[in-house]
């Protein structure tokens, strides 16, 4: 089975919508719909329903994206050791799929254009791995947020943010100018996957009842906000689709944004990143941001 088929097909399922997609994968979105159509026809089953608002999982689709993350995650892992075993110098990073642009587009570029020898892999995880795969190993350093179960780790802040309730722009919660999250019981919230790191569940849900809806990414928590009336926690600079508004939440600590690997970890390239990936971060923000006399 084609490996790439699956990467696309597993972003496809996490975003719920080809075009989302094709932009996260730096591709345009007719080849992405032709190699989804290659997929389904390869393993002679629908993966994907088409509708007006994007796509959504067959039966059998489930079952495909369960088997081609751990899949993947395994083929992330071999292909480390045998870069190891070869000798050849290799970086591999982690993400919450949702910044994968950010690590792809300016940390990762920052630390090639100082080390252009060695080989870099970025690999995207869902909200349930708040540490980003670095707990089973696959990846040496990853970008996250806070707060989860840190023992073992370091971290590197980048950026401090407050969060906020995501709602529709129709919603009364509105008139506030900030709101509690705990006291928000009689709404509706999604809720994050079965064995996800209790302090991150804790953070980043409201008071949600057991028939919450299971999300995975970001994209899929503002889709249930925007089709289906839920409530869902997000950095207040979190880019929204239209008919989407942020009410600030006075009862969450403010979000770190950080840079997160195994303590004691003796690779220097894991040292460099850190170092490389923090200029760049702040010198991104520098430029969006600029100091006025």
């Amino acid at each position: 089975m084609d490996l790439r088929l699956l990467r696309y097909f597993t972003v496809v399922a996490e975003e719920r919508h080809v075009g989302r997609a094709a932009a996260r994968l730096h591709m345009t979105q007719p080849p992405l719909s032709r190699a989804m159509k290659q997929l389904e026809s390869d393993l002679g089953v629908v993966l994907l329903e088409r509708t007006h608002a994007g796509v959504t999982l067959t039966p059998a689709g489930d079952v495909l994206l369960a088997e081609a993350r751990d899949l993947l995650e395994h083929a992330e892992r071999l292909r480390g050791r045998v870069r190891g075993v070869s000798g050849q110098a290799s970086l591999v990073v982690g993400s919450l799929a949702d910044a994968a642009d950010l690590v792809g587009a300016r940390l990762v570029s920052a630390f090639r254009a100082q080390h252009p020898h060695v080989a870099v892999t970025v690999h995207e995880f869902d909200l349930g791995d708040p540490a980003s795969g670095l707990r089973t190993g696959v990846v040496d350093v990853a970008l996250s947020r806070s707060p989860f179960d840190t023992t073992g780790l370091r971290t590197h802040v980048l950026a401090r943010q407050r969060i906020g309730v995501v709602v529709r722009e129709d919603d009364p919660l509105l008139q506030n100018a900030s709101v509690s999250v705990d006291a928000l019981g009689g709404r509706q919230w999604v809720r994050l996957p079965e064995g996800s790191d209790p302090v991150w569940v804790a953070y980043w849900t409201g008071p949600a009842g057991e028939d919450a809806l299971v999300t995975r990414t970001v994209q899929e928590c503002l889709q249930a906000v925007l089709w289906n009336g839920m409530s869902v926690l997000a950095p207040l600079d979190q880019v929204l689709p239209p008919g989407l508004r942020t009410v600030p939440a006075d009862d969450r600590a403010v979000n770190e944004l950080m840079l997160v690997w195994r303590d004691g970890d003796p690779n220097p390239l894991v040292r460099s990143f850190v170092q490389t990936a923090g200029e760049a971060f702040r010198k991104g923000r520098q430029e969006m941001h600029p100091r006025t006399s």
